[in-house]
């Protein structure tokens, strides 16, 4: 097992007795029936469906306290503070910004103990294969990874980890404000919940899905040259059919234009970024239909 301290990840903390209430209302997965074993991923939305900010939802046990911790991206931890706050009215719940006193670590790989005496230990909710996140204070990483069996790596290491699986990460391979669910894999990464009732932009999310009319989603990517520039275009031809997000070690993510990627690659066509090959690869978590599929897999 290997773990890594995610420097780049904040905490805010949700509290009172209205809290799962007041969460449930306004986030795309269901708060309501989670639990400390049952982590959630979910994002807060404009009321035009786009993503203001993705985090994973972490419950304490009753013994701890109970309350709700966002592991979120720190940078956008105070909006999200401030834009909690801004819904709370009436109810009783208290949102604070943790990030300063508490940090997240990544532990991936197998191979050691999922509980540490350290930090609240939650399994990463979108995949498997990420393995476990720990809140904690950040001076304890090394203590936590030898608790867990785990041996502590560079946060470069996740990252390429979470590239090779083709999971999205905001503000690298979408821009918070600008990306509706659907087009970041939530959908696929259990990030919505569709039969939950309403929340903040939940009726454009419905409609997306009902219509099944997402046309542009992040793809996962290979390619075999030096790894292209992250945000340069991506073109098929002279036309651009979306823009590269992240890459390490031969593979990366991109925001493409599905049928457009589709028809070029019928035509036999090949797609480049910054002027090297690029070619989508499905992971095995999509069930959208792919470009140079003809239909949905499963």
């Amino acid at each position: 097992m290997q773990a890594a301290l995610l420097t780049e990840r904040g905490v805010v903390k949700v509290a009172g007795d209205d809290a799962r209430r007041f969460l449930n209302g306004l986030v795309t997965t269901d708060i309501g029936t989670m639990t400390p074993v049952s982590p959630r991923f979910a994002a807060l939305l404009t009321p035009q469906g786009k993503i203001i900010v993705d985090f994973i939802v972490a419950e304490a046990a009753p013994d701890d306290g109970g309350c709700f911790f966002l592991d979120c991206p720190r940078a956008l931890a105070p909006a999200l503070v401030e834009k909690l706050n801004f819904y709370k009215l009436r109810a009783k719940v208290t949102v604070e910004d943790l990030s300063d006193a508490l940090g997240v670590m990544a532990a991936w790989g197998g191979g050691g103990k999922s509980e540490s005496e350290y930090g609240l230990c939650y399994p990463d909710p979108r995949l498997p294969e990420l393995g476990l996140r720990v809140i904690l204070p950040p001076n304890l990483a090394a203590e936590a990874a030898a608790d867990l069996g785990a041996t502590l790596a560079d946060a470069q290491i996740y990252e390429t980890h979470r590239i090779t699986l083709g999971v999205p990460r905001g503000g690298l391979d979408f821009i918070y404000g600008a990306a509706f669910p659907h087009e970041t894999d939530m959908d696929q990464l259990a990030g919505v919940d569709f039969d939950k009732g309403c929340y903040v932009g939940q009726e454009v999310v419905s409609r997306i899905e009902h219509r099944a009319n997402a046309r542009t989603r992040i793809v996962p990517i290979a390619y075999d040259d030096h790894s292209p520039m992250s945000g340069v275009p991506v073109m098929a031809g002279n036309k651009q059919v979306g823009t590269l997000g992240s890459t390490a070690a031969g593979r990366g993510l991109a925001m493409l234009r599905l049928d457009r990627v589709a028809d070029a690659l019928a035509n036999g066509g090949t797609i480049e970024a910054g002027g090297i090959a690029i070619r989508p690869v499905k992971p095995g978590w999509a069930s959208f239909p792919f470009p140079g599929e003809t239909k949905a897999a499963g």
